[in-house]
């Protein structure tokens, strides 16, 4: 087994519902960032071997394996495969796994990882229309209303005991970390220009400045009237897309490419389906224990803000440095698109590693199912 490095990531700026990246086909906005990254390296598109590509709504416009047809709409030669996965919130995450399985096993030399949604135009639930996705079988293993990953954000806050206030706090760090990085230039080097009818996108539109507690405990609770969730302490919904180039070593010094990271750990873990959110405590210490290093070990941490009480409850339970966590905001500031976020995630993550000569750095999200992603980075 060899390694398998990423020498490139880049990402679109997140869009907000029916904002600037709405008027845009999904398949054309992954189509400009896979352009853009190969553009970015320089590299010949024909050396690419595969596209793995996360999409959850796989319906309306991103269905037909929307990786294949982005990787044709890029321009990429006709032999240039792309298969689409579905592994809820984490798809993209889970698509960089399979790319560095891949060239670390030998089967290829160079494959692209990443990720899209346009939840503008394909809303959550357009792949059920109506029908339930659970069993009998499942149904009678776990009875009762079906898993509801609100509510499973209403049970994490109820069982760590977070208040209303603590979850708006965390929502205003975010957006107020954001605003920083973006008024920095932080994402500058990251994002794939966008070219709409209105014009060049270029900043994630999500971000909201001069939030205080006062407004935010003005919103109205969603999934519980005696609750804590609202949309002020939720991710947002969101358009967006980001890709990385992974591949060996040796073919990064045969193409005269430098190697950013290599993927140094890469594992899943499962938990209660029911409560949903929770899965990225134990894929945390999972990859911790595969890696041999310790929380401590890591110099940053992604940990996606699905909800605020999913961060908050891993802090709790990992006892992570907070100034390690999201230093440049998370999905309540720049937003959650789906099959995209894994990769905007890391593409974020990377960029700040190599900025800020961090060695590690530690990416997991919470998943539909109980589900969460883990993965470690380290710096070449």
């Amino acid at each position: 087994m060899t390694d398998a490095v990423i020498v490139a990531a880049r990402r679109s700026a997140t869009g907000k519902r029916n904002g600037a990246l709405s008027g845009i086909h999904p398949a054309d906005l992954a189509s400009t960032v896979l352009a853009d990254l190969v553009a970015t390296t320089g590299i010949d598109p024909a050396v690419i071997d595969d596209v793995v590509f996360g999409c959850v709504s796989q319906a309306f416009e991103q269905t037909g394996d929307i990786a294949r047809t982005a990787a044709l709409g890029a321009g990429f030669p006709e032999d240039v495969t792309g298969v689409t996965i579905d592994r809820q919130c984490g798809s993209s995450q889970q698509a960089l796994h399979f790319a560095a399985a891949t060239v670390a096993s030998g089967q290829a030399d160079v494959v692209i990882a990443g990720g899209v949604e346009s939840m503008s135009r394909v809303p959550m639930g357009s792949t059920s229309q109506g029908k339930s996705p659970y069993g009998q079988a499942f149904k009678s293993r776990y009875p009762g209303d079906n898993p509801n990953q609100g509510i499973g954000a209403e049970m994490i806050a109820e069982r760590w005991g977070f208040s209303r206030t603590q979850l708006d706090e965390f929502s205003l760090r975010s957006h107020a970390l954001a605003a920083e990085a973006t008024d920095r230039g932080d994402f500058a080097g990251q994002i794939a220009p966008v070219q709409t009818e209105s014009g060049t996108v270029t900043v994630d539109e999500g971000i909201r400045r001069g939030g205080t507690l006062e407004s935010l405990g003005k919103l109205n609770t969603v999934f519980r009237e005696d609750g804590v969730i609202t949309a002020g302490n939720a991710s947002q919904i969101s358009d967006g897309s980001a890709a990385m180039l992974v591949m060996t070593p040796a073919k990064a010094k045969e193409l005269g490419l430098t190697p950013l990271v290599r993927v140094h750990t890469a594992v899943l873990a499962g938990d209660d389906p029911r409560i949903m959110l929770t899965a990225p405590i134990p894929a945390t210490a999972k990859a911790l224990k595969r890696s041999g290093l310790s929380i401590n070990d890591i110099g940053t941490f992604e940990v996606n803000e699905a909800f605020a009480p999913v961060p908050l409850a891993w802090l709790k339970e990992t006892g992570a440095d907070i100034e390690r966590l999201n230093p440049q905001g998370g999905a309540i500031a720049l937003g959650h698109p789906l099959g995209g976020s894994g990769a905007r995630l890391m593409t974020t993550m990377i960029h700040r590693m190599v900025n800020q000569n961090i060695r590690y750095g530690l990416q997991t999200m919470c998943e539909g199912g109980g589900q969460a992603n883990a993965t470690i980075l380290e710096l070449v």
